[in-house]
């Protein structure tokens, strides 16, 4: 993986955008050269209505996962993605058409193209998903440890990363219960240098039980660096992988010294612009649905038809968040907080449709406008939760030191939470947020946010 403005992207990724990108916008440029009659001063035209749909088709592509790891995604869950792709582009390509001002194709001309060419891309992009890598392009990867902390890293390697091939563990001299395939240890009699190289190993994962008292070969480690090996520790290996800073592995040195936890004046100027452009543009979409949600909620059944409920936001300051009622109004009657559960019997027959669009989230623009919510950021929680929460989860308090958001990393990324260990994961993924969070990564959040709410994920 590398880094992109702080955020860690597999260069797998960045080659499948690419690709899908220089396809698309070939096919249109192709096809189109043949329609017209002078192909030289059209070109530009031409060329500008490619790269417009191309650039189109790879955000639909990222709103509906497909750049996502695919090992969890059924054959026919692909193909019903790659469907949608095409009925979306369809229309794109048809206003392009009529719209662009160097629109030089014929009327029917451009969705042919589109048509076409999305096919190819969509195409070609379920069978790479379900296609085995080579050996020779699949990054291999040994891990320094043979403990619980090792064997945790090997699970998350093959959970989150199915083309990275495991080519071991190597035993360290101060570990102590091994508890890795014992058919997966590699001979400590060769030194880990000499190992990576003959194995060719392009990844050293550092995750042994004990560090102290000769535990980490740091001269072998140091020597694998020179040979253009990636050295690294557990916590960083989880941020690339996960997209988390998990709390059992992180060092509070990195924390206070490391890189991230940027918030300059800059960075939250251009947020709060961001935010108050989003906010009236989503505004002004959105405006026709909460009229008849606001419609429906009322007709259904007696009370208000905005919730207000009090959530903690920056710096531990307490706001009334502002959503559509889902409940009923007695849903708390005896006045203890609860997490919604996944058949929760207090939602309306409204509510259940408004919650698994994520409907029920739309007035809290007026939050974002107001300054007391951002478009992405953690999730707000009760102060009732938080305290509790503050006491079980360590650095949670962390997530409070930017605006919480009406979308974020960890709701992408993380089914609805309504336990402490929901809690803890969905935490890893805010940590992960605030420590890196930019434009990017704001962006796409929101591109992912698209895909949530077409398919319901996580919804309650």
């Amino acid at each position: 993986m590398i880094s992109v403005y702080k955020h860690h992207v597999h260069q797998r990724v960045l080659f499948q955008v690419g690709f899908d990108f220089a396809v698309l916008t070939a096919v249109v440029v192709l096809f189109g050269m043949s329609q017209v009659g002078e192909p030289s001063t059209l070109m530009p035209g031409v060329a500008a209505q490619g790269l417009s749909l191309a650039a189109f088709l790879c955000l639909i592509n990222t709103a509906s996962g497909f750049y996502e790891p695919a090992h969890k995604r059924s054959l026919t869950q692909s193909c019903i993605r790659a469907l949608v792709c095409i009925l979306l582009v369809l229309p794109i390509a048809f206003l392009i058409g009529h719209l662009m001002p160097t629109s030089v194709l014929p009327a029917a001309a451009l969705p042919a193209a589109a048509l076409l060419g999305t096919a190819v891309v969509v195409g070609h992009r379920v069978y790479a998903a379900h296609a085995v890598l080579p050996a020779g392009l699949r990054p291999r990867v040994l891990i320094l440890g043979a403990g619980e902390r090792a064997a945790r890293v090997g699970h998350t390697l093959k959970e989150a990363d199915a083309g990275a091939e495991l080519v071991g563990y190597y035993l360290t001299p101060n570990e102590g219960e091994i508890v890795v395939p014992a058919h997966q240890l590699l001979s400590a009699q060769e030194s880990l240098a000499e190992l990576v190289q003959r194995l060719k190993v392009h990844e050293v994962i550092v995750a042994p039980t004990e560090r102290r008292g000769g535990g980490l070969p740091m001269d072998q480690l140091l020597a694998c660096r020179t040979q253009g090996v990636r050295v690294l520790d557990m916590s960083s290996h989880f941020e690339k992988t996960l997209g988390q800073l998990r709390v059992d592995c992180i060092d509070p040195a990195l924390l206070v010294f490391g890189k991230g936890f940027n918030q300059g004046s800059l960075r939250l100027v251009v947020k709060r612009v961001c935010d108050i452009a989003s906010a009236t543009l989503l505004l002004l979409a959105s405006t026709p649905v909460m009229l008849v949600t606001a419609l429906l909620i009322k007709l259904e059944s007696p009370g208000p038809v905005l919730y207000r409920q009090e959530r903690v936001g920056l710096n531990g300051r307490t706001f009334n968040v502002i959503k559509f009622r889902s409940m009923r109004t007695d849903a708390e009657k005896d006045g203890q907080p609860r997490w919604a559960s996944a058949q929760d019997d207090r939602v309306t027959r409204v509510g259940r449709v408004i919650r698994r669009l994520r409907i029920d989230e739309l007035p809290q623009i007026f939050n974002v406008l107001l300054g007391d919510m951002s478009i992405v950021g953690p999730r707000p929680e009760r102060p009732f939760f938080v305290e509790q929460l503050v006491c079980e989860l360590p650095y949670y308090g962390l997530r409070h030191s930017i605006k919480p958001g009406v979308t974020g990393w960890a709701q992408v990324r993380y089914p609805y939470g309504a336990t402490v260990e929901d809690s803890l994961q969905k935490l890893q993924y805010d940590l992960y947020y605030v420590k890196n969070h930019n434009l990017l990564l704001d962006l796409l959040v929101l591109f992912e946010t698209v895909g949530v709410v077409l398919t319901g994920k996580g919804a309650r």
